[in-house]
C-alpha cells in the first residue's frame, strides 16, 4: 500500500479486498445453489413423471384385471378393479399431460398414447358388455379376435420409450447435480482458503504499515514534546524573571509617586512663601510711596524698612533652602526617570507605555530643575537688592538728604522687587502644576507596572501549564510507542 494513503484508507482497503472476495464467493455460491436447486427440482420432476407412468400402467392393468375376472366369473363385484383402474387411467393421463407439457418429445408420445388408451378402454367396455348381455362365449370371442394385446403392446412400448427418455434425463440431471455440488464444494473450500490467506496477508501488511507510520509519527511527537518542554522551561524561567523585574519596577514607581507628592507639598510651600514675599514687597512699595509724600514719614519708617529688609533676607534664605530641596527632588526624579526608562527598555513591548511615561517624568524633572535655577537666580537678585536696600536705609539714617536724593533709586528697586516676587510666585505655581502632573504620571506608571506584573504572572502560569502538558504529551507518546512495538522503550 502507498505511503500517501491515510490510515482510514489503508484499513478500508484491508477490509475491501476480503469483502470483494466474500461477495464473489457468495455470488458464485448463490448461483451454484440455484443451479443445484433447479437440477434437484428437475430430478424430482423426473421421478414424478416416472411415478406417473408407473401409476398409469398400474391403472390400465387394473382395468384389464377387472375385465378378466368379470369375463371368467360374470360377477359384478369383479368389476371393482375395472372401475377404479378406469378412473385412475383418465386421471393419470391428464397428470402425464401436465407433467410432460414442457418436453416436446414426451408431449408427442402422450398425443400418440391417448387414442391407444381410448381404444383399449373401448375394447374392454365392449367385452364387458358382451359378457353381460351375450354370455361368456361372446366375450371370449371378442377377447380372442380383438386387438387388445396389440394395442396394449403399443401402449407399453410408448410408455417404455417415455420411461427410457426420463431415465436418461434423470441420469444427466443427477450427473449435473453431482458436478454442481462438487464444484460448489471445491469453490467454497478453495475460495475460503484463498480468502483466509489474502485476509491474513492484507492484515499483516496493514498492521505492519500502520505500525511503522504510527511509530514514526509518535517519534516525531516525542521529539516535538521534548522541544516544547524545553521551551516551556525556558519560558517559565523568563516569566519568573519578568515578574521579579516588574515587582522591582513597581516598588521604584511607588517611591517616585511618594517623591512627587513631597515635591508637590514643597511647591505649595514655595508658592505660599512667594505670596507672602509679594505681600511684603507691596507693603514696601506703599512705604516708598508714602515716603515720597513726606520725607519725615520716610525717616520714621527707616527702621521698619530695615526690619522688612532683614525679614525679606530671611525669607529669601528660606526660599533658597526650599529651592535646594526642590533641586534635590528634581535630580532624584531625573535619576528615577532614567532608571525607569532603562527598565522599560528591558521590559520590551510591554514596557513601551511605561517608557513613554518615564520620558514625560524626566521632562518634568528637567523643567522643575530649570525653574529652581531661575528661582535661585531671582532669589540672589532679591538678596542683592535687599542688601542694597539695607545699606541705603542705613545711609539714609545718617543723612536724610542723601536718602532724599536716592529716593528715586529706592523706589526703582522696590518695583524690581515686586517684579521678582511676581516671577517667583509664577515659578512656584509652575512647579506646583508640574509636580501634580508628575504625580498623575507616576500613578499611571504604577498602574501600567501593575498590569505588566499581572501579565507576567499570567504568563508564568501559562508557561507552567504548557510545561505540564508537554510532560504529559511525552509520557503518552512513550506509552503509544510501547503499545505499538510491544516492548519497553527508553525514555
Amino acid at each position: 500500500m502507498g505511503k500517501s494513503w491515510t490510515v482510514g484508507q489503508q484499513i478500508a482497503a484491508g477490509f475491501l479486498l476480503p469483502l470483494l472476495i466474500l461477495i464473489a464467493l457468495g455470488t458464485f455460491s448463490y448461483r451454484s445453489t440455484q443451479r443445484l436447486l433447479a437440477t434437484s427440482e428437475s430430478v424430482t420432476h423426473a421421478h414424478e413423471e416416472l411415478t406417473g407412468l408407473s401409476s398409469f400402467l398400474a391403472s390400465l392393468d387394473e382395468t384389464e384385471t377387472g375385465k378378466r375376472g368379470y369375463v371368467i366369473t360374470g360377477r359384478e363385484d369383479f368389476l371393482q378393479p375395472y372401475h377404479t383402474g378406469k378412473r385412475g387411467v383418465t386421471a393419470e393421463l391428464r397428470q402425464l399431460e401436465e407433467l410432460f407439457g414442457a418436453d416436446a418429445d414426451q408431449k408427442e408420445r402422450i398425443v400418440q398414447l391417448r387414442p391407444l388408451v381410448e381404444e383399449r378402454l373401448r375394447e374392454i367396455d365392449e367385452t364387458i358388455e358382451a359378457r353381460r348381455i351375450r354370455g361368456f362365449d361372446a366375450a371370449l370371442k371378442l377377447v380372442v379376435e380383438g386387438n387388445g394385446p396389440k394395442v396394449m403392446e403399443q401402449i407399453r412400448r410408448i410408455v417404455t420409450d417415455m420411461k427410457t427418455h426420463e431415465q436418461k434425463l434423470l441420469t444427466e440431471r443427477n450427473s449435473e447435480a453431482k458436478q454442481a455440488a462438487m464444484w460448489l464444494s471445491q469453490i467454497l473450500l478453495f475460495g475460503t482458503l484463498v480468502a483466509v490467506v489474502i485476509v491474513a496477508g492484507v492484515g499483516m501488511l496493514v498492521t505492519r504499515g500502520l505500525g511503522a507510520r504510527i511509530g514514526a509519527a509518535v517519534q516525531h511527537i516525542r521529539s516535538a514534546a521534548a522541544e516544547l518542554e524545553a521551551a516551556a522551561t525556558q519560558q517559565v524561567k523568563g516569566a519568573k524573571g519578568q515578574v521579579s523585574a516588574a515587582t522591582e519596577v513597581s516598588t521604584t514607581v511607588r517611591e517616585l509617586v511618594t517623591t512627587s507628592r513631597q515635591i508637590s507639598d514643597s511647591a505649595q510651600r514655595v508658592t505660599q512663601v512667594a505670596s507672602e514675599t509679594a505681600l511684603a514687597a507691596r507693603g514696601g512699595n506703599q512705604t516708598v510711596e508714602g515716603a515720597q509724600e513726606a520725607i519725615e514719614v520716610v525717616r520714621r519708617q527707616v527702621d521698619q524698612i530695615v526690619a522688612h529688609m532683614l525679614d525679606l533676607g530671611r525669607k529669601s534664605q528660606e526660599i533658597g533652602g526650599i529651592l535646594d530641596i526642590v533641586s534635590e527632588l528634581s535630580e532624584q526624579t531625573n535619576i528615577l526617570a532614567i532608571n525607569a526608562t532603562i527598565e522599560a527598555v528591558a521590559a520590551g513591548e510591554t514596557g513601551r507605555r511605561f517608557g513613554v511615561v518615564a520620558g514625560e517624568i524626566r521632562k518634568l524633572a528637567d523643567r522643575v530643575g530649570g525653574s529652581a535655577k531661575e528661582i535661585r537666580r531671582l532669589i540672589e537678585e532679591i538678596r542683592a537688592a535687599a542688601n542694597t536696600t539695607v545699606m541705603a536705609t542705613e545711609d539714609g539714617a545718617k543723612a536724610v538728604e542723601a536718602g532724599t536724593r536716592r529716593f528715586g533709586d529706592v523706589a526703582q528697586s522696590f518695583r524690581r522687587i515686586v517684579e521678582y516676587v511676581g516671577s517667583t510666585a509664577e515659578a512656584s505655581r509652575e512647579i506646583e502644576l508640574s509636580t501634580k502632573q508628575q504625580t498623575s504620571a507616576m500613578e499611571q506608571v504604577a498602574s501600567a507596572i501593575a498590569d505588566v506584573a499581572q501579565t507576567a504572572r499570567e504568563s508564568e502560569s501559562g508557561s507552567s501549564q504548557t510545561l505540564n502538558t508537554a510532560s504529559q504529551l511525552s509520557g503518552l507518546s512513550g506509552d503509544l510507542v510501547r503499545l505499538i512495538r510491544r516492548e519497553e522503550l527508553p525514555a
